[in-house]
This record gives C-alpha cells, structure tokens and sequence, in this order.
C-alpha cells in the first residue's frame, strides 16, 4: 500500500515539472528566437516481487516475471529547435536566421549564443542585443572583410565616411546625326571629381566637319567650366555604311592629365589634382547597346556615366543572405563594412539556456563550428526580420490539460491508499 502512495507523489511531482515547463512555454509564445521545450518521463525502478521462470521441456512452462512499479520520473527536458515563423519588422537591424545557426554575443567577457536577432546600435556604433551584448563578426577594411580573422565586436558607425574618387572614365554614349550640316555643334556636360572630390562640370563639344571618303566625321573638343578649352581638337569618324566608330579604333579619347590641370572654376584652378592617366571618353563597346553611334537625324548624344565621386558618408545598410553588411554612402557608393558571424553545433538541443533568449554551450553540445551563413551546414539570413517563438499554443494547451489530469489522477492514487490504510487501522475497533 505504501508503493502505491510513493508512486502517486513521484507522478505529482513528474507532472508539477511538467506544467512548469508548459507555463513556461505559454509565457514565452511572443518571445523573440524563443525554443520550446517538452517533458519526458520514464519509469522508476521496478521491484520485483517474483523472477522469470524458464520452461522445462515436457513439465512445465514458462512463467513471466511479477514487477511491482515504483512511480514515474523526469527523464529529461528536451528543447525543439524548430525553425519559428519570419516576422517582417522593417528594421535594418533586425536579422532572421532561416535553417541552423545561432549569432554569437559577447556578455561581459563570455561569449554565449541566441536565436533573437532584434539587434540595435549603441552610442560607439556597435551591433548590440536588447540588452547590450556585442554582436560578433568580421569587420570590414577598407571595404574588404577576411573572414580568416578572429571575430569581434560588429561596428557600424553611422558617421563612417569614404574618400573621393578621382575620375577616369566618362561613358558617352547616343547618336551623332550623320545628316547634320557642316559647322553644326552637339555639347553634353557632366560632373566629374578630382583627388580632393571636387565636382568639375567637363563639356565636350561635338563639331560637324566636312565628310573624308566612307566615313562621316566629327570634331570633338573638351571645355572647363569657364568655357576654356583644354583638349582637342580630336577626330570621330563613323562608318557611312553601318554608322558605327571606324577612329579611332580604340572607340576612347583621352584627355590628358596635363590638360586637366589647366581647368579654372571661376576664374582660378580648382583644389586636388587629377590621375595621372587622365579622363578616357569611352563611347561604348562595339556591341553595347548605349554605344555612340552615327546613324542620321536623331540626335542623342549624352554623357551617360562617370567612375568618380565625392566624400561619402553612410547613411543606410543592408544584409545580404551571407550575412554581409554593405554600407550605402551619400555619394552612391556601395562598400563592405562587415560580416556576421554565425555558429552552428552538432547537438544544438544540448545547448544551455542562459536567460536573456541566450544559450551556452555545454559538453553534449559540440563545439561551435563559427563561420559565415549559407556555409558549412549554417542557415541564411534575412534582414529586416526577426524569428518568433516557434511554441505551439495547440500543442502546449493539449500538454496543460494532459499535465492537469496526470497530477490529478496521481493525487486520486494517494487518497485511495489513504483511505486503504485507514480501513486497516479500523480493522481493530
């Protein structure tokens, strides 16, 4: 009588964990990157109260063991890492993990492990958790990452800037009108940059000559601002019968840096200085579909592009799926400013939670396999989203009501063998 009564307690106090694992499940149903986790029991030691017997060939058969059971216990609390729903929040510092793969934090000198990836920037710039653990990556160097280094604390400084870009290339593109009377003039200008980022508005001046045998020419002439002319004259010569470039061959004029060096802005030469190899008036490949062509009427000759640019400053960021952070600066221009770093483990159930929606490692976990995302078996990720807790409020209610009903039949074991004890001790009146 008492083995049932100590079976009934080990049931209530198996189904008491249980509910607190469920409770805790359901708290947790909005928390951010949060992993549920089941209770599994096992059964107690059995006593035995008669042994197996073996069969006697033509005697007797043979007869099963007789085993009284001792109670249930908690064999385990096990964790589900299953992947939890994408929330879109819009945020570029939120970051989803889609597959394995969890970001790695540095807490005060230890480094621990989440799923939540609700990130913000601190006051030095910092890629920090909710509440302020460091986000480690690869930081970028002058716009290159080496993901062969050690990881550190991620930096995203919002004031970060790039130096200029000198000029050295502008496309030109468009047609030049084979039909164009003779002294007739084309001009199209564009901004190009010198070594100190100053914005100088070049103008070449397209000038209709008279026609050489086959082809169709042009001069062409580059002026400053001030209307001074520092290049040229330079002959462009188009096919008349498949209005493409015939000279020069190269389909470029470059305009020397020599030349450059005479430009004046309002009447003075400009600060900075130019490249050395100067500024190449490119008019397109011979296959490119916006190359300078010679056809007749239509005049579109442009000045479509230019490789240079101004000082940058960051003013916006994005992820892509490898986890690497491009800067998006002020002068249009795209550079590398860091990787997030990802780690995957062989038991990721055997993690620790640390509270905080962080994990540790422990011995059953495996060690952390720390590399980019898309690689080595780690997920990708996604910006401007954030991973839900993956609890099943279906499923954790049925456990509530099945937990409720464990710890309630196991209490009925203990009031019956109460009230059969009781009938005992009545057994002397």
């Amino acid at each position: 009588m008492l083995r049932s009564m100590f079976a009934g307690v080990s049931g209530l106090r198996s189904h008491q964990v249980m509910m607190d694992v469920v409770g805790n499940n359901i708290s947790n149903v909005n928390t951010v990157g949060f992993k549920a986790s089941n209770a599994i029991f096992s059964d107690l030691l059995s006593q035995t109260l008669r042994g197996a017997g073996s069969p006697s060939q033509g005697l007797t058969g043979g007869s099963n063991p007789a085993q009284a059971g001792l109670g249930a216990r908690l064999a385990a609390i096990t964790m589900n890492f299953a992947q939890g729903a994408s929330q879109l929040t819009g945020r570029s510092t939120d970051f989803a993990i889609q597959g394995d793969g969890t970001f790695i934090v540095d807490v005060g000198g230890t480094r621990a492990y989440t799923r939540a990836g609700s990130f913000n920037l601190d006051a030095l710039g910092q890629l920090v958790t909710q509440e302020g653990g460091l986000v480690l990556g690869w930081n970028g160097t002058n716009g290159n990452v080496d993901t062969n280094q050690s990881i550190s604390a991620l930096r995203i400084p919002v004031g970060q800037t790039i130096p200029p870009v000198t000029t050295t290339e502008v496309g030109i593109g468009g047609n030049l009108p084979s039909d164009a009377a003779p002294g007739t003039i084309l001009n199209s200008s564009i901004n190009v940059y010198n070594t100190l980022g100053t914005a100088v508005s070049l103008r070449a001046q397209f000038t209709k000559v008279a026609n050489t045998a086959g082809n169709v020419d042009w001069q062409v002439d580059v002026y400053d601002p001030d209307g001074n002319q520092i290049s040229g004259p330079v002959t462009l010569q188009f096919s008349q019968t498949t209005s493409e470039i015939t000279a020069p061959a190269s389909r470029q004029i470059t305009v020397p840096q020599a030349d450059l060096n005479s430009i004046q802005v309002g009447g003075a030469i400009p600060a900075g200085t130019w490249d050395p190899a100067g500024i190449v008036l490119d008019f397109g490949g011979a296959t490119d579909p916006d190359r300078m062509t010679g056809a007749a009427q239509t005049n579109s000759v442009a000045a479509l592009n230019q490789d240079g640019a101004p000082l940058g400053s960051l003013v916006s960021f994005s992820v892509s799926q490898e986890g690497l952070i491009s800067g998006v600066f002020s002068n249009g221009k795209n550079q590398q400013l860091g990787q997030i770093a990802l780690a995957a483990f062989a038991n990721p159930a055997g993690l620790e939670k640390a509270g905080g929606s962080l994990f540790r490692s422990t011995v059953n976990s495996g060690e952390p396999l720390i590399g980019v995302a898309g690689g080595g078996g780690r997920g990708t990720m996604s910006g401007g989203t954030v991973e839900m807790s993956n609890v099943d409020l279906a499923a954790e209610f049925t456990n509530l009501i099945v937990a409720q009903r464990g710890f309630q039949a196991n209490s009925r074991i203990i009031t019956a063998s109460d009230e059969i004890l009781q009938d005992l001790v009545n057994l002397k009146r």
